[in-house]
């Protein structure tokens, strides 16, 4: 099976996500970044899932499989609209930002752009609908997850949510226009990096929350009990790093619906990613040949099985659907030999991360010599420390290791590590921007296994020297990564 078109390149990608530029959202800052990309010879930009976060702030965790995030919102944007006629919108919370906007909207805007705003509707009404209501409610119940709502809520009886949808109309509207606002600012970015060469590398869990618009508006797709409470819940089992494996408390897919279905579900939810990126990493892709099922009464994965998935079938309807997968399978930790099958049957591409390459044998799969072009190799992942911490904290067996690997070099860190992943056969090269300013661990992204300090780190300008960017372009056409289309 052929590979998708982006991958009939070499390319090397940084991985940023939108939350770690200096402003935060899709305003100026975003647009100066692919510039930056754009000067390095880069043509991929990798974040992670863009998402409405739950409190935590973990992207991996959102309200929706398909909402945008209203925290990414660019204010200055909003306000620099012709249909704004007073650009002190008001408010430190963007809700009332967006509702202040949305009524100047209804009153100033054309017939054109209410139209445009009406289409949109129309068009993602297949979640949409379902996301502003559950919003709307949440919102009301002061945040409690949708399974701890009155039962004519969480059940959705159809009188109910109708007179709510009455009573809060307008709010229903702004929760609507808060959306539009973020797909038209997000597809001018993605116009923008287009048309500088740089693809957007977006990034999909393979399960959703719990407490998401999805599993409360579809609980017979999920593996629930008749008030909403999961039977089954996701995780891995117990290894070498774990030993009782992690409980991740997603609620399992009830497959058989979806097979029954064709997969409505997952088709509806790839298009609207495939809107918004042109190449996607699914997290913990060996979830679709098998699951670690854990009872949710148990406080730990030890007592889990695993359970089939029918992969194959899915990706057989989703290749029907959209002709070519642009995916990339995030296939770390132990693989067995039908994972890789799937995978390899759908030309997906795998990943290979630099950092777990060292202090072993020869016949480490992360070890340069051992990729292929079909796979995405990084320094280190958001989950990772930063290269220069990683490396700080390495064992004196890894470190030389390592510098042996790498032969003779007065190359520091983290350009050592960088420069193996440039040149390493696999087709595309990923370096997190931690390493491009060669930042210790304090700067890292995530600590998995940990709930305080992830998900804030940001970068300022003044980060980025020309010898940075002038280097790793020289590296980028040296092996080889730059990508004239």
């Amino acid at each position: 099976m052929k590979q998708a078109d982006i991958f009939s390149h070499r390319r090397s990608g940084v991985l940023l996500h939108v939350t770690s530029l200096p402003s935060g959202n899709l305003g100026v800052d975003a647009y100066r970044f692919v510039d930056l990309l754009q000067q390095a010879g880069v043509t991929v930009w990798q974040m992670l899932p863009l998402g409405p976060t739950h409190e935590d702030g973990s992207p991996y965790q959102c309200l929706s499989a398909h909402a945008g995030n209203n925290k990414l919102l660019c204010v200055d944007a909003i306000k620099s609209q012709p249909w704004v006629r007073s650009g002190e919108l008001g408010g430190n919370k963007i809700f009332t930002l967006v509702a202040n906007a949305y009524r100047q909207f209804i009153e100033f805007a054309t017939a054109a752009e209410r139209q445009a705003y009406q289409a949109f509707c129309v068009q993602q009404a297949f979640w949409l609908e379902n996301y502003v209501l559950y919003r709307e409610i949440r919102n009301l119940q002061h945040a409690r997850a949708w399974y701890e709502w009155p039962p004519e809520l969480r059940d959705r009886n159809e009188l109910a949510l109708a007179g709510l949808a009455e009573q809060r109309a307008e709010s229903l509207d702004i929760r609507r226009f808060e959306q539009y606002l973020f797909f038209q600012q997000w597809q001018n970015l993605k116009n923008y990096a287009n048309q500088h060469n740089v693809k957007l590398f977006g990034d999909m869990p393979i399960f959703v929350a719990h407490d998401s618009a999805d599993v409360w508006a579809a609980p017979e797709l999920f593996s629930l009990d008749e008030s909403g409470q999961a039977i089954k819940v996701t995780g891995v089992p117990p290894d070498y790093f774990s030993a009782t494996g992690q409980r991740w408390g997603n609620p399992l897919y009830d497959w058989q619906v979806h097979l029954d279905e064709d997969f409505r579900w997952w088709r509806q939810r790839l298009k609207t990613q495939l809107a918004l990126f042109d190449l996607i990493r699914i997290d913990h892709f060996r979830g679709f040949e098998a699951c670690w099922e854990i009872p949710a009464s148990c406080e730990t994965a030890v007592e889990g099985q695993w359970g089939k998935a029918p992969g194959d079938a899915l990706f057989q309807a989703l290749l029907a659907e959209f002709g070519e997968l642009p995916l990339v399978a995030e296939d770390l930790g132990i693989i067995t030999e039908e994972v890789t099958a799937l995978r390899e049957k759908y030309a997906i591409p795998g990943m290979k991360i630099l950092q777990f390459a060292f202090g072993g044998n020869a016949d480490n799969p992360y070890l340069p010599h051992q990729h292929c072009y079909d796979s995405v190799i990084y320094t280190g992942t958001h989950d990772n420390n930063t290269s220069v911490g990683w490396y700080q904290e390495l064992s004196e067996q890894a470190r030389s290791h390592l510098h042996s690997y790498a032969g003779p070099s007065d190359e520091k860190m983290p350009w050592l590590l960088i420069r193996m992943a440039l040149q390493s056969v696999a087709g595309l090269a990923i370096v997190p921007m931690q390493d491009l300013f060669e930042l210790a661990g304090e700067h890292r992204m995530n600590t998995p296994g940990t709930t305080e300090g992830n998900w804030h780190w940001q970068f300022q300008w003044d980060m980025i020297s020309e010898h940075c960017i002038s280097y790793f372009r020289m590296m980028n056409q040296l092996y080889g990564r730059i990508c004239c289309e």
